[in-house]
């Protein structure tokens, strides 16, 4: 079994490195992928610490972690990932169009979002996010 955000990595060489803080997020898309697997394991303190300082709502973490602990993620899908690289690594914007798939109340529910993240002081950070209206295809 790969790791909770989809890739064929163990747990704890993919997504876990970057929860437990024993690696950083190098790109938008791990730092996604990351996030994803902290709802799986209604990891809510992460998810708070990810955001941008403007974005960081430590009021959230008991909302979070009860929304994760009724939900059942079942996949993530990344549709578009950018990020612009310069010569010397100094990208500081980048967006991820995903789409989550979680079981709530017996039904399945798609959060199709597209999310900005910017880079500061060297780390990425989740900025914010758009809902887009999606279908399975």
């Amino acid at each position: 079994m790969g790791c909770y955000c989809g890739l064929e990595k163990d747990f704890n060489e993919c997504c876990g490195a970057i929860l437990s803080g024993k690696k950083s997020a190098q790109t938008p898309e791990e730092l996604m992928r990351s996030r994803y697997s902290a709802y799986v394991t209604a990891n809510a303190e992460y998810l708070v610490k990810s955001a941008t300082k403007e974005n960081r709502y430590s009021d959230d973490i008991p909302l979070i972690l009860e929304f994760c602990k009724n939900v059942l993620w079942l996949k993530l899908d990344i549709l578009h990932a950018e990020c612009p690289v310069g010569v010397e690594q100094k990208e500081s914007t980048g967006v991820v169009e995903f789409r989550a798939f979680y079981l709530e109340n017996g039904e399945i529910v798609i959060l199709h979002e597209r999310s900005d993240f910017v880079k500061n002081d060297g780390v990425w950070e989740y900025d914010k996010g758009e809902f887009i209206n999606s279908k399975i295809e």
